[in-house]
């Protein structure tokens, strides 16, 4: 279990940027290619950009062709959430942060072993902090 980060909408709008808050906070999704993580190799982890909660690993971290930085399992279970989708009349799943719900991305059935699975990810929802050597 997480511990819940609760904020007010202006109290994100000062520690966020304006595209941060708009895919976080108001479910958005950054342009495909333009994201900072979408072709990072660097070995590290992935945190929430509101609230630090770590979310994923470089270590399943893969390039999908998509244009977002995508992982085939979280870093734990635990620090997602998922919920139904029906924005743009389809049913997707959206994947949110456990401790503050910031809208993360969604997950597909389409991903590679062991999961099946393709966590598709905005980099504006995200930090990363390297591995240090």
């Amino acid at each position: 279990m997480v511990d819940k980060v609760e904020k007010t909408e202006q109290e994100w709008k000062e520690i966020l940027t304006p595209e941060q808050f708009k895919v976080t906070r108001k479910k958005g999704t950054e342009r495909a290619f333009t994201g900072q993580y979408h072709d990072n190799k660097e070995k590290g982890t992935y945190k929430c950009v509101c609230c630090g909660n770590e979310l994923f690993s470089s270590e399943t971290k893969y390039n999908s062709g998509t244009g977002w930085p995508s992982f085939w399992k979280p870093l734990k279970e635990e620090n997602i959430k998922c919920e139904d989708d029906y924005a743009l009349f389809m049913k997707r799943t959206e994947v949110l942060c456990a401790a503050c719900d910031a809208h993360l991305g969604h997950v597909f059935n389409d991903g590679p072993k062991p999961t099946g699975l393709r966590y598709c990810m905005n980099s504006a929802a995200l930090t990363f902090k390297k591995q240090e050597e």
